[in-house]
């Protein structure tokens, strides 16, 4: 069997070995807003979703995840580049949203939560009135009445 010599790939592997202190490894996300609801799709591919854990503390989402890989006995590994683990995120939500009402869903190794806005923190038309509407001037033959 051929096999090409790349040195690069070699010292990745290598420098991530050494630095990799097997805590908790960052999910890829997007967040974006789509109308009154936060969305956050976060990619969590090979994950089983019974161990997806997200939590509410305060202001503070925290996002957990696991995976494992399964052992195989007696096998000669050629490459491994899948790493079991624990995956982490935690968003600070701030003001304005409905912690209550927050959902997730987990398809094709994708995380989707919904993240809903208050109703007091949605936007909303203020009426602006000026003091020469409120003050109006009527004339009866004559005289002038103010009505207030």
């Amino acid at each position: 069997m051929a096999m090409n010599f790349d040195p690069f790939r070699d010292l990745d592997r290598i420098a991530g070995a050494l630095m990799d202190s097997r805590g908790p490894r960052l999910m890829p996300m997007d967040l974006y807003r789509e109308g009154d609801v936060y969305i956050l799709s976060a990619d969590l591919p090979g994950i089983d979703p019974g161990s997806v854990d997200i939590d509410v503390d305060g202001q503070l989402l925290t996002i957990r995840a696991e995976r494992t890989l399964a052992n195989h006995e007696g096998v000669k590994w050629l490459t491994r580049e899948r790493q079991a683990g624990s995956f982490l995120r935690q968003l600070n939500l701030g003001q304005g949203i409905d912690i209550e009402k927050i959902a997730a869903s987990y398809d094709n190794g994708v995380l989707s939560v919904s993240i809903p806005v208050t109703e007091k923190a949605k936007p909303r038309k203020i009426e602006v009135t000026s003091s020469a509407e409120a003050n109006t001037v009527t004339v009866k033959e004559g005289e002038h009445q103010i009505t207030k």
